[in-house]
């Protein structure tokens, strides 16, 4: 295991640990230090990465990145009821080029994802996505990612990639495996109108912050159904970070942002998490607080994760079948946990990318909505993504 890119753990952070409960998640939690090395991973559920990589943020300013404020808050609380072991592996290290980060991050990614182990990045610029989607080259055939951003970052793919442009760089760039995108609070004045029609027509999912705030159990079947999820620190509000870190009047709250973490941590499918656009400050706790909890909620969704995803007998589910115009909605209900999933048909004539995606998870009021004659727009766009 090749995990030489890392330094440790700081010694800071780790005298400050010597002083916390013995029941604080900073003891119960295996670390990366100069005096012991990299912990052994075997039976490791998560891991905690700091990505001191930067220079591809529009805003570059020479500013240099320091995660030790992240690490002490999280190291203060206190875990839940958890079964996962969790180890911090320590920071990559800015590279000699920005290339060589993006390397550095693809490998050790790589490396945990055959292990079965979820990533948890702290970064950095959120250009990061990039390298965190092509560790899945070898991994999976079709690859789903959530962006809780205020932005869709597809940006110009033609100019060289920088934090508000990797998605147009993932969808342009062979090989091809992304399947969805799905962006979580963006806020239409951050986007022009050109990469909102750009996102109808590549039938990717968007949901404005009001939507989400309204109802933020919609996120839930999105994160069921996600591989990768990468979060702007610029999609929380200002009056919840420090003022370095501080960019929209308009954002999720803390509450916010905790249950869309957590919702992503009990997605079954997720298996990397990232949170970016950190921006370094002396003068304030908050921010480095609010990811820490951020973290936390994602730990303890792992933790609360629940397998209902068998539909090989009918034991496990029941079956709704819905008639809307001249299609057959089939829905799926899990007895176990009452999720949802519709199943999107199988076109043999097509060049199907829809190998293994045969059901899309929904929400109760999608099967109530089809039941009085509406075409879930989840389904839609599926659907749609599919024939084309």
């Amino acid at each position: 295991m090749n995990f030489n890119f890392l330094s440790p753990v700081s010694d800071a952070v780790l005298a400050h640990n010597e002083l916390l409960s013995q029941q604080a998640l900073g003891k119960k939690i295996k670390i990366h230090s100069e005096q012991k090395g990299l912990p052994d991973l075997n039976d490791v559920q998560m891991v905690i990465i700091g990505v001191k990589e930067n220079r591809n943020d529009i805003n570059y300013m020479g500013e240099e990145l320091n995660f030790d404020a992240i690490r002490t808050s999280l190291y203060s609380l206190f875990p839940g009821n958890w079964y996962s072991n969790i180890a911090d592996l320590g920071d990559i290290p800015a590279g000699a080029t920005i290339e060589d980060t993006y390397y550095a991050l693809k490998t050790i990614i790589s490396v945990l994802l055959e292990k079965k182990v979820i990533p948890i990045i702290i970064g950095g610029s959120q250009d990061l996505t990039y390298a965190n989607y092509r560790a899945y080259d070898t991994m999976a055939p079709m690859v789903n990612i959530v962006n809780v951003d205020s932005h869709f970052d597809l940006g110009d793919a033609s100019v060289e990639m920088k934090n508000n442009s990797f998605l147009g760089k993932i969808i342009l760039e062979q090989p091809y495996n992304l399947f969805n995108y799905s962006a979580i609070g963006y806020q239409t004045y951050f986007n022009s109108q050109e990469e909102i029609d750009l996102m109808d027509k590549l039938y990717f999912e968007a949901y404005r912050l009001g939507e989400v705030s309204h109802n933020i159990n919609m996120v839930e079947p999105v994160m069921r159904d996600a591989h990768i999820v990468t979060m702007d620190l610029k999609s929380v509000r200002a009056a919840e970070v420090g003022a370095k870190q501080k960019y929209s009047p308009n954002g999720f709250n803390g509450k916010e942002i905790c249950s869309i973490s957590r919702y992503a941590g009990i997605s079954n499918k997720v298996s990397s998490f990232g949170i970016y656009e950190y921006k370094t400050s002396l003068d304030t706790d908050a921010t480095p607080m609010l990811i820490a909890q951020i973290i936390w909620y994602f730990i303890e969704g792992v933790n609360c994760r629940v397998s209902d995803d068998d539909f090989n007998s009918e034991v496990h589910h029941q079956k709704y079948n819905v008639l809307v115009e001249d299609d057959e909605l089939i829905f799926y209900k899990s007895i176990k946990t009452g999720r949802w999933w519709i199943e999107i048909p199988f076109l043999p004539n097509v060049n199907n990318k829809l190998k293994k995606h045969t059901l899309l998870p929904c929400t109760h009021e999608d099967y109530i909505e089809a039941s009085h004659g509406k075409i879930p727009e989840r389904w839609y766009k599926a659907y749609k993504k599919n024939v084309f």
